[in-house]
């Protein structure tokens, strides 16, 4: 049978033999890893030779006349790009046959999460975590992502938590059987990344509770402002994602199938989820916050009143060791051999009657 009859499904098995150069940094094309999903089998890693090669096998089949059977498994490819590699975007237009919306989605640089129906084609733009994320505010990156039924594109300039653990879950075997079921195992695997920053970001507030507690703030008030600012960041870029999905669903591709959109309402639910637990931990913040900024408040309270007594109680020697202190005639008791004595204890009482008349306006506070 000619390559152009074959189903779709029989691709993988003319795929040129090449060794795929699957390298964190991409290959020559920018490619970071690949691979070739069928329905039932276990995901085969391609490289951008290969993932061309098939490209062009599909596209001289859909220009035949003998038709796909019904019944044959779904085959996608899933082409994951380093978009700071020069040649990533120029193979995606050579060989991927994207809609001009997922280009200019990358020239626009937009970080706004929104997804999108082109057509028949899917443009998402998420927000993910780094893959080295230390709980900073600038640990977020972007990742364009466009669906289509033999097709996701996903490309990004930073390594992300998200899409490495997608590709290790392909490397053990778990293959979505649809492009679209890929998409929402990628939501579900961002919503179990956001969980374990929640998580983290949880332990951190419990150990800055556990010190305010035992009274000792240190350093530990300018890390819950970057913890918050964090939340917030992720609560902006990741937000509208839930919404975004809902309004898709409304009105999905003719292709999308049903269990395809059960999927993608479930990963949803999902990142809601996570969502709200964000937000109940800014509140947390939030007070913890205001609860440091009333204890320093207090403190700087209790330094101020003391330096007030301390200057009170200095008041009646200045003023007396100014007085004595004149060269001028006339100076009382120059002459009376206890004068010294007669003075601190005319400098003692007036000093024990300022600081009783202190204290006790701080009792009666």
């Amino acid at each position: 049978m000619p390559a152009a009859d074959r189903p779709p499904h029989t691709f993988a098995a003319a795929l040129p033999s090449v060794s795929a150069s699957l390298n964190y940094g991409g290959d020559a094309a920018g490619l970071i890893c690949g691979y070739l999903l069928t329905e039932g089998a276990a995901p085969q890693a391609v490289d951008s030779a290969q993932a061309a090669h098939w490209l062009a096998q599909r596209v001289a089949h859909a220009s035949s006349v003998s038709p796909t059977p019904p019944s044959a498994p779904r085959t996608f490819l899933w082409l994951h790009f380093n978009l700071s590699h020069a040649q990533a975007v120029r193979w995606m237009e050579r060989h991927a046959d994207l809609p001009e919306a997922f280009f200019d989605a990358l020239k626009d640089r937009s970080v706004s999460t929104r997804i999108e129906r082109d057509d028949d084609t899917l443009i998402a733009v998420l927000n993910d975590a780094h893959f080295d994320f230390a709980f900073e505010p600038s640990d977020i990156a972007t990742l364009w992502t466009s669906v289509a039924p033999h097709l996701m594109v996903t490309g990004r300039t930073r390594p992300l938590r998200s899409v490495d653990a997608l590709r290790t879950a392909l490397r053990a075997g778990n293959a979505p059987s649809s492009s679209v079921a890929l998409l929402a195992e990628l939501m579900r695997t961002q919503a179990s990344g956001l969980v374990d920053i929640v998580r983290g970001v949880t332990q951190r507030i419990d150990d800055v509770e556990d010190a305010l507690l035992a009274g000792r703030l240190d350093h530990k008030r300018a890390r819950l402002g970057v913890l918050r600012r964090l939340l917030v960041r992720l609560q902006r870029l990741m937000a509208p994602e839930p919404a975004a999905l809902f309004r898709l669903l409304q009105h999905p591709p003719a292709w999308m199938a049903a269990d395809d959109a059960q999927e993608l309402r479930d990963s949803t639910e999902e990142f809601s989820v996570v969502l709200r637990d964000m937000l109940g931990l800014q509140e947390r913040i939030k007070l913890l916050q205001e609860e440091i900024a009333a204890s320093v408040q207090e403190a700087n309270s209790r330094s101020l009143f003391v330096l007030t007594v301390v200057t009170v109680l200095a008041l009646p020697i200045n003023i007396l060791a100014g007085l004595f202190g004149m060269n001028v005639g006339g100076v009382p008791l120059a002459g009376n051999g206890q004068g010294f004595w007669i003075i601190v204890a005319v400098v003692a009482a007036f000093t024990a009657v300022a600081g009783w008349l202190a204290l006790r306006g701080t009792r009666d506070r």
